[in-house]
């Protein structure tokens, strides 16, 4: 991620109100024993990718390509494995 700042969990303890500033205009991501556990964002950024996240579509929202692309498309021979499951 561009301009993402990485904090270890001691250092964002220390200072919350830097970091909560930061992260209303680009994530956070704090780490502990240096793997990242946690991203802060704010909370726009958060309401913005839980409506992308419920966004249903129609095959009204679909152009004539895209439906061409799909009826033209075929599982590869490795999805066989799931024959049994239909």
């Amino acid at each position: 991620m561009d301009g993402t700042i990485r904090v270890a969990s001691s250092d964002f303890s220390k200072e919350v109100g830097r970091y909560q500033d930061a992260a209303l205009t680009r994530p956070v991501i704090v780490s502990r024993n240096g793997r990242d556990r946690t991203v802060l964002i704010s909370v726009e950024e958060y309401r913005r990718l839980k409506r992308r996240d419920r966004q249903v579509m129609s095959l009204n929202d679909f152009g004539d390509d895209d439906i061409a692309a799909v009826k033209k498309a075929r599982a590869s021979s490795a999805s066989a494995v799931f024959n049994d499951e239909i």
